[in-house]
């Protein structure tokens, strides 16, 4: 059995499967060994058969390995998996979900272009922008994420991109990501939405009109807070400078975190339903809580975008946020309190967490940023896991408690 032959057939057999299909087969091309599983493919480089044969794979005359910085078997099937599932004509592969962000920006912007950011970001997004890409000359403001006038007025002749997190980090809010593509590319910008959130489970930003999406692999990808890595999705055209930044920068993903990554795929969409599921009941239930004085969720009726949430996402995602009574020592009574959720700044794990974000993911972030984000002192967020649900309550009572 070659090669070649069986690669052909995986990929033929995949044409209009489902989602749960494709996120266990699609990218899988099994080597002459014949094995079952996602090969893992630990080289740094590759032997040709001559001078000429290596001659015509540096150049990319003939298609095939050259080194594993941006050319890895693995790394490959993972990239092709991901593609796959947002429908994008091609997905890269990086290191961590920053490396993505800094991917996309430095291989299609130059000294001079305008970029527009929702202020509702990850911290480091915003310190990426503000202490780095405006070291070099790129212009950067930001923009409440749902106002769409807002958008439409901020753009200007020299504006590339529109970058936008929809669901937000940590509150949930959302953009409707249909009309802002329509907004930027009247202006000729292209979107790029951060679907770290939702994952492809939930949302493909691609098919509302996004150009380019992006992911933080680390988080619901894998699921297990196993790894780091990032991955870019979107067109030909674009991936094709995306992989020209790799290739000379090297921000790679190992073929080992991809591996890892490709087995989390093959979960993925069962255990976001599990996510959302547990994730809707402790929104509900810490709605009725009297320490409690907002929580931010999507799929809550009291969310000011619960409808938008309905039309674009096919669930609300892990994350829940809440803001308590007592300020800042009031959020940290509160988490102190808990025994069972880890104390911890990541999500998209099997295990819940729990952080407070003013001074842990946006601690880095000026007090009036911090304000403009939203990011108040007595926020909590949650990222919810796979435990049972009644056990992570009886958790959060244990904080309300020590309020």
């Amino acid at each position: 059995m070659s090669q070649d032959w069986d690669a052909g057939r995986l990929d033929s057999d995949l044409e209009g499967v489902a989602f749960d299909t494709l996120a266990v087969r699609a990218g899988q091309h099994r080597t002459p060994e014949g094995e079952h599983g996602d090969a893992m493919f630990l080289t740094s480089s590759y032997v040709f058969r001559t001078a000429a044969d290596a001659a015509a794979r540096f150049s990319g005359e003939v298609a095939g390995n050259v080194y594993s910085r941006y050319t890895n078997p693995t790394v490959r099937a993972f990239e092709e998996r991901i593609a796959a599932l947002e429908g994008a004509e091609q997905a890269v592969a990086t290191a961590t979900g920053m490396a993505a962000i800094l991917s996309v920006v430095m291989s299609l912007c130059s000294a001079g272009d305008h970029i527009l950011v929702s202020r509702s970001v990850f911290g480091s997004t915003i310190s990426l922008f503000e202490k780095y890409f405006k070291r070099f000359g790129v212009q950067v403001d930001y923009v409440p994420l749902a106002e769409l006038a807002g958008w439409d007025a901020a753009i200007k002749p020299n504006t590339k991109l529109l970058f936008v997190e929809s669901p937000s980090n940590p509150l949930a809010e959302l953009v409707d990501i249909a009309a802002l593509a329509e907004i930027a590319h009247a202006k000729g910008a292209l979107l790029v939405v951060d679907n770290c959130f939702c994952t492809p489970a939930l949302q493909q930003p691609l098919k509302l009109g996004a150009d380019i999406v992006v992911h933080s692999a680390t988080k619901f990808i894998d699921g297990q807070g196993r790894c780091m890595g990032g991955v870019v999705a979107g067109r030909g055209e674009q991936m094709k400078e995306i992989v020209g930044f790799l290739r000379t920068a090297g921000p790679t993903l190992s073929p080992f975190n991809a591996w890892i990554f490709l087995k989390g795929l093959e979960t993925l969409n069962l255990r976001m339903r599990a996510h959302c599921a547990s994730a809707q009941a402790l929104a509900e239930w810490l709605e009725q809580q009297d320490g409690v004085e907002k929580v931010h969720y999507a799929g809550l009726k009291s969310h000011p975008q619960y409808e938008l949430a309905q039309r674009q996402q096919r669930g609300f995602g892990a994350v829940v946020s809440f803001e308590v009574k007592g300020g800042k020592e009031g959020a940290w009574r509160f988490i102190d309190a808990t025994r069972l959720i880890s104390i911890t700044a990541n999500l998209g794990d099997s295990k819940t967490t729990i952080t407070h974000p003013a001074t842990t993911s946006h601690g880095r972030l000026a007090p009036q940023e911090r304000e403009a984000a939203g990011i108040r002192d007595s926020l909590i967020r949650i990222a919810v896991g796979l435990e049972d649900v009644a056990d992570l309550q009886t958790d959060l009572a244990r904080g309300l408690a020590a309020l």
